[in-house]
């Protein structure tokens, strides 16, 4: 992508978005500034996801605009955002304006893909979540976050984190933290177990597994440090940067007999090979467990450490990757590569 990015490669326009670190600025792959250092850039798949990690629309490329440029009310809407990203736009204050809010909600919709009010909080909770992690105090970004009360701000927090800040003090939570990689960003929870769940945070079933894990377990998830946290971190980016590509970290996945016996099959696939789902069928003692193989792969919940990406179809072919198949072709290839060298 990066690639595509500096050679401005018009076949990747609206299949990724760049995001550069240095500047807060999203931009498509043809954008005609200036091309920044790849560790100051990273990439999404749509604009929702550049917007709500922090980043606002470049003005040269206009990276929301399908069709031309936005008309005049639009433009104007979102120049009142960006005075303002913290801040809250009502249905009355912009009839105050002379702006229709149905009228706004079907502009936004038609040329961004989000209504009005969409396109706001999605800058508004970016916004604050770009000063957390520049290290402001989590209650003075809330003060200016357009939360109007506290209840505002448990709610929202209730529904990343599944439950109320002052609950999560009452039983032993599972520990998050998001930890950037070449690939995009994913999340990593663990407890004093072991690690829990690593996955991709744009990945489809990410949300889901997540509700599954916490409803297993019955605690929540709440941001916060640990060791094996940290631990998964340096052995990620030994990974990525072909250090090293075998993991030496506690793991304590939550599955079926069936599944966590499946899992432990996948950890024995070495870097750089590959296996089929009917070999691992075979190694679970049923030559004709290949669907229930793939499903159980499919539920994987702590991926690249549990090497799912390995087990590929038995004439050769990619398919069932969470993260996307130009995920695992990546990581395929890479392993193979620095095996070689």
């Amino acid at each position: 992508m990066y690639r595509a990015f500096v050679n401005r490669d018009a076949t990747f326009e609206g299949i990724f978005y760049v995001g550069v670190r240095t500047t807060g600025i999203f931009c498509r792959p043809t954008c005609v500034a200036k091309r920044p250092a790849r560790e100051n850039v990273e990439f999404f798949s749509t604009p929702g996801e550049a917007l709500q990690n922090g980043y606002r629309p470049c003005l040269r490329c206009h990276p929301l605009e399908w069709n031309g440029r936005a008309p005049e009310l639009v433009e104007r809407l979102r120049a009142e955002v960006e005075r303002a990203p913290g801040g809250r736009l009502t249905d009355k204050e912009l009839a105050a304006m002379s702006v229709d809010p149905s009228t706004a909600r079907r502009q936004f919709k038609r040329y961004y893909g989000m209504t009005f009010q969409a396109y706001h909080r999605a800058r508004r909770l970016g916004s604050a979540l770009r000063e957390v992690r520049m290290g402001k105090p989590l209650q003075q970004v809330r003060n200016g976050s357009g939360f109007e009360s506290q209840s505002g701000f448990r709610e929202a927090f209730g529904k990343i984190f599944g439950t109320a800040p002052a609950n999560a003090k009452t039983r032993a939570p599972l520990f998050a933290e998001r930890i950037d990689t070449p690939l995009g960003a994913m999340i990593a929870v663990a407890d004093d177990e072991g690690l829990r769940f690593l996955e991709f945070i744009n990945s489809r079933a990410t949300e889901r597994e997540l509700l599954i894990l916490r409803r297993r377990l019955q605690t929540n998830v709440v941001p916060g440090e640990h060791p094996y946290l940290d631990a998964a971190r340096r052995q990620l980016a030994d990974y990525f940067s072909g250090k090293k590509l075998e993991f030496d970290i506690s793991l304590a996945p939550v599955g079926t007999p069936f599944q966590l016996r499946a899992w432990k099959i996948l950890q024995s696939i070495p870097a750089g090979e590959t296996r089929s789902y009917s070999w691992m069928a075979r190694r679970l003692g049923d030559a004709n467990a290949r669907r229930a193989v793939g499903r159980a792969n499919g539920t994987n919940r702590i991926c690249i450490i549990i090497p799912c990406h390995r087990v590929i179809r038995a004439d050769g072919a990619l398919c069932g990757y969470g993260g996307g198949l130009w995920r695992k072709k990546w990581l395929l290839e890479h392993e193979r590569r620095c095996k070689r060298g």
